[in-house]
């Protein structure tokens, strides 16, 4: 039996359990080191610059939300559509969306380029970015801009390559990039003391790296379905599809792009940029815990939907019911651990700044405050993306990050001051959650009737 055949049948009748965990230590491990991107940008801008320098990152982060949810749309939506159809067997469907989903990934990152030169300055003032951090977020972002093709074709064929059940691979994609970004952080923001371009040079090359590293893994032997130039001439359903299913993460990325934004514009009304930088140190915390979360999304995605596609909806519920237990169990010791030592994670940053070891040190504690409603819903949302159902999934996203979380930024301030701001998120926390046990609970009674 080849590589190929092994991975559909291990999709098909290994035990969900065993199955999960196999996806998951490689996608954990992956996830993680790639969330240390930004961190470890952060924690060396933070100690060997400053806390201003600190400001300008994370005032950049908004922006780069914006171009990983352009890498999301396609390689989340072409993911789903390639595990769909390899549970159905048709391998030369999913090779036909392998290979427009690449043309696209090139279309998007010129588009993401262009436009980002043209409009950046005015965006990054619209996004709170003030005269005294404005130097060190055009520093970084222009560096970023010229590497938006590596950062999205790279980002996209790694979940490609998760999605066809080659997990390990996936993993090594991102052991190889973040390490490289790892090591060249230290070496050229103090060895050759670059500073803040230093750290966009790093991450830029890592991705260099990641983006041939996969595009050598579809034109190689170890891969299930291949890159073929006859599948780059664009069909036109295909790509409806990939857009249609891509849009639930698309939408929650961009949603959480004018979120970060909002913050920030909120942070300088009801304090400083210091306030910018603390919500940079809460950005990082909270994503590494929640990163871990869409680790077991990343596990769940290629079992979702190769068996929705086989029917075999036991399966389904099984994974659905595990995943959800094992986000829960996450997000608790995540919050024990931000509860208990919010000061050392902030020192982590930063140890030199008392006043950002006060704002951050509180602010990490109020808005992580709801952490043990967030894992459930994370999973959920996944859950009706990965078996086609993305207007649940928009509309799951939309609930926390638009319908309640904005209008809170912009209420609850005029209260509560500062407060008002770190509690918005909390709040909507709990909210979404509410409606997200109700679409839980309406599709496992649908499951069991089928079943």
């Amino acid at each position: 039996m080849d590589i190929n055949s092994r991975n559909v049948e291990a999709l098909e009748n290994t035990s969900v359990k065993s199955l999960l965990w196999k996806y998951f230590l490689p996608a954990f491990t992956g996830v993680v080191i790639n969330s240390m991107y930004n961190v470890v940008d952060r924690i060396f801008i933070g100690q060997g610059v400053g806390a201003i320098a600190l400001s300008g990152l994370s005032a950049v982060f908004p922006i780069m939300l914006i171009m990983m949810a352009f890498g999301m749309l396609i390689g989340i939506g072409a993911g789903v559509r390639i595990s769909i159809n390899l549970g159905k067997k048709d391998f030369g469907r999913a090779e036909w969306v392998l290979g427009n989903s690449f043309v696209l990934m090139i279309i998007v990152s010129a588009i993401i380029t262009i436009v980002g030169f043209l409009i950046k300055d005015p965006l990054l003032r619209m996004f709170g970015v003030g005269d005294d951090t404005m130097f060190v977020a055009n520093e970084y972002l222009n560096i970023i801009l010229y590497g938006s093709i590596f950062s999205v074709v790279g980002f996209s064929l790694n979940n490609l390559i998760r999605s066809e059940g080659n997990a390990n691979i996936a993993m090594y994609s991102m052991l190889i990039s973040a390490g490289t970004n790892i090591i060249l952080d230290p070496i050229f923001i103090f060895a050759l003391d670059m500073g803040v371009a230093g750290a966009a040079w790093a991450t830029i090359i890592s991705q260099i790296i990641l983006c041939i590293w996969v595009i050598q893994h579809f034109r190689g032997s170890k891969s299930v379905i291949k890159l073929r130039a006859v599948n780059f001439k664009l069909n036109w359903q295909i790509v409806f599809y990939i857009l249609t299913i891509g849009f639930a993460p698309f939408s929650m990325q961009l949603a959480g792009s004018f979120v970060h934004a909002l913050y920030n514009v909120q942070l300088v009304e009801y304090s400083n940029d210091i306030a910018i930088a603390a919500m940079g140190v809460i950005n990082s915390v909270a994503m590494l815990i929640v990163m871990t979360v869409v680790a077991i999304n990343m596990a769940a995605q290629p079992i979702f939907g190769f068996n929705y596609g086989a029917q075999n909806y036991a399966r389904v519920k099984e994974c659905l019911i595990l995943c959800m237990k094992a986000a829960t169990g996450i997000v608790i010791v995540g919050f024990l651990v931000v509860q208990l030592f919010p000061e050392m994670i902030v020192k982590a940053f930063n140890n030199s700044n008392t006043e950002l070891l006060e704002v951050g040190t509180y602010g990490l504690r109020i808005i992580l405050i709801a952490l043990p409603v967030v894992g459930f819903q994370v999973i959920v949302g996944n859950y009706f993306q990965s078996v086609g159902r993305a207007g649940i999934s928009v509309l799951l996203t939309l609930m926390r990050q638009v319908i309640l979380l904005i209008p809170l930024l912009f209420i609850l301030p005029n209260f509560m001051g500062l407060t008002g701001v770190w509690l918005a998120s909390p709040i909507a926390d709990v909210g979404s959650a509410m409606v997200s046990g109700t679409f839980l609970l309406r599709e496992l009674r649908k499951l069991n009737r089928m079943i």
